[in-house]
């Protein structure tokens, strides 16, 4: 027996549904303020962008769709809520890339001490260009 009618469940969100709702700078500040004040109604959040209501509520449907915020009802007011979890699925994409950089980085930063210190590997002419004869 299902605790939650067949209508309500949604299915899990797409990797593609999450990134193309941080694809707006938008939505990206919509995330932004839930996480940095909690919970806000829909009529405080939509204070703070200078657009139609239709557009910014479009704006909350893309985020709710992707699970990146829920909506609950509080009487006459809705409140939307930010939902960490399917952020876990961007910084899974994102970690094999942090990687790629972290290693390049630290190649380039051990080639720059080892052209600092002059160890560059090569004995042939080690005295810089200026001090040659």
């Amino acid at each position: 027996m299902d605790v939650i009618p067949p209508a309500v469940r949604r299915p899990a969100p797409t990797e593609d549904a999450i990134f193309a709702a941080l694809a707006s700078p938008v939505r990206r500040e919509v995330l932004r303020l839930l996480r940095e004040h909690g919970p806000q109604s829909v009529q405080d959040l939509a204070s703070r962008f200078a657009m139609a209501r239709p557009s910014f509520s479009e704006h909350l449907r893309v985020l709710r769709e992707a699970g990146l915020v829920s909506e609950r009802r509080d009487g006459r007011r809705r409140l939307y809520r930010l939902e960490p979890v399917p952020l876990v699925q961007v910084r899974d994409w994102l970690d094999p890339y942090e990687r790629f950089w972290r290693g390049r980085l630290s190649a380039l930063r051990h080639l720059l001490d080892d052209t600092t210190t002059g160890d560059t590997g090569d004995t042939t002419n080690r005295a810089h260009p200026e001090e040659r004869p």
